[in-house]
């Protein structure tokens, strides 16, 4: 120690003796570390990037291949880890018992921020809460559901004309632009209290704001599988530069509509009641007074996109396979024949005025075949939240935090183990007890409408619709594959879309 203290200065030997306590620190904790990592279990890796980016024109057929060997598994990637799952215990885990370790996180919100700002799918925590509060009361009212009733029959009576239009023509009808149109016009009369109409094409400023929301969607969501989109962006250039114009466009169409319904209501006399009795959401959103028009835009937005091509891609998919299934296609218009009540030379709008909710309650067997379309071929087949902290999932396994884990509807639809040997088949029975009543299924197990406190509020609404529509439009027609040998294939998006579009011919329906 002489020595030391001879040949070096007091500090320098203080400075050693700190860097060597360091070093001593962080090996003993790189051991424990070590220790901690040999204790736990991480799911095994089933693919990669390259490899999923190869299948990704059959991404879900691939992702379902492998599930039926790992019911979870990891999917290598350097810069974040991603965790799919199809056994519900573990989605039950993620959506409801540990809810709050899992959220959209930085990762959806900086994809889904420009086009959807702080709307209910891109935030979470107190935004989320408050704007998931004001949507649920809402949609609870009896003056916003009435009015969505009458909306929802108006629509489906126009789709029959369109319908009727090409039958008499003897033309083919490419079904899912159709109903593209058809839930955008409905979506968005329900929550602007305007007739967008893209079904005709009447309003040139209607059908800029459709062209622009449906491009300025398809931009957004392929931020998801383009790893350059920030530069594009900064740049102002491809699909970024397409994206920023279209917002553009939707944000004035949306900004001016909210003015002007502000300025209406509130230059109406006060004692005026029926100013504030409309049934549309946003004259019901603008009763308070000091409602940002901000909050309004992101709001109204996203509960678009939620109304919109969910429930065409499902109504688009149930069509079809009432086509591949024409014994199934018999078997609802007889149940919708004996719920209404009416005689076969009834005229749509016969139909239409029929459909009571009483009525409605009574087509377990149409409910219980949208539901089976649903199982097959949800409209989100691939939802997915971040973890935010290090956890432990109930099949035992650990997940780290930042991972992206992801739930896979269609390959859940598709698993033995949930729906038995016959999983894969198109059997509406399945939903229907012995006194042929429709029965619920875990919202776990089927995630058409996810689970847990993020469980779509608008569940009943979508299911009155696709009802009301289904009803109209086969007790009016039969419908059939224009190439009756089609096999129809999704296109790997957000939403599942068939590729291509659908044709079919629909042909009068003689009851008699």
């Amino acid at each position: 120690m002489d020595f030391l203290s001879s040949s070096f200065p007091p500090t320098v030997i203080n400075l050693a003796l700190v860097i060597l306590a360091i070093i001593l620190m962080i090996r003993s904790h790189a051991r424990r570390v070590g220790t901690d990592l040999k204790k736990k279990r991480y799911h095994p890796i089933a693919t990669n990037f390259f490899t999923t980016l190869v299948n990704f024109s059959r991404l879900h057929h691939y992702l379902t291949d492998i599930a039926h060997k790992y019911k979870t598994f990891r999917a290598y990637n350097v810069l974040i880890d991603y965790v799919f799952t199809t056994d519900p215990a573990n989605v039950e885990y993620i959506l409801k018992t540990n809810f709050a370790n899992y959220g959209r996180g930085w990762y959806h919100y900086s994809v889904l921020s420009d086009g959807l700002g702080d709307g209910i799918f891109a935030v979470d925590g107190e935004k989320w809460l408050h704007q998931r509060k004001i949507s649920s009361n809402v949609l609870s009212t009896k003056i916003v559901k009435d009015f969505s009733t009458a909306v929802f029959k108006t629509n489906a009576v126009q789709i029959a004309g369109i319908i009727y239009e090409a039958a008499t023509c003897d033309k083919a009808i490419e079904i899912q632009d159709l109903f593209l149109k058809a839930t955008l016009d409905s979506i968005v009369k329900i929550l602007l209290g305007i007739e967008l109409d893209t079904l005709y094409g009447t309003n040139e400023e209607c059908i800029r704001f459709a062209n622009a929301f449906d491009e300025g969607n398809e931009m957004t969501m392929y931020r998801y599988f383009d790893f350059t989109w920030k530069i594009r962006r900064f740049l102002n250039i491809g699909s970024e530069a397409v994206l920023k114009k279209n917002i553009k466009v939707v944000d004035q169409f949306i900004y001016n509509l909210i003015n002007s319904k502000t300025e209406t209501l509130h230059n109406s006399p006060e004692d005026d009641p029926s100013a504030y009795k409309k049934g549309d959401i946003i004259s019901r959103l603008l009763k308070s007074k000091d409602m940002d028009p901000k909050f309004l835009r992101d709001l109204l937005l996203c509960l678009i996109v939620a109304g919109r091509d969910s429930m065409a891609s499902v109504l688009t998919w149930f069509i079809y396979m009432l086509c591949k299934h024409p014994h199934i296609q018999e078997k609802i218009v007889q149940e919708v024949r004996k719920a209404t009540n009416l005689k076969d030379s009834s005229s749509i709008d016969e139909v239409a005025a029929s459909l009571t909710e009483e009525a409605l309650d009574k087509m377990h067997y149409l409910h219980a075949s949208l539901s089976e379309t649903l199982r097959l071929y949800p409209a989100v087949p691939l939802d997915s939240s971040v973890c935010l902290f290090d956890d432990t999932w109930p099949d035992g396994f650990s997940v780290k935090k930042g991972s992206v884990v992801g739930y896979h509807a269609y390959a859940m639809g598709r698993m033995k183990y949930l729906w038995g040997d016959n999983a894969e088949d198109f059997w509406p029975e399945r939903w229907l007890n012995e006194n042929g009543l429709f029965q619920q299924e875990s919202p776990f197990k089927f995630l058409a409408f996810n689970a847990g406190p993020r469980n779509c509020i608008g569940k009943d609404f979508a299911y009155q619709q696709m009802k009301i529509i289904c009803a109209v439009l086969l007790r009016s027609y039969i419908f059939k594959l224009t190439d009756e040998h089609k096999v129809a294939h999704y296109r790997t998006k957000v939403t599942l879309h068939i590729d291509g579009g659908l044709y079919v011919q629909a042909f009068p329906r003689n009851l008699d």
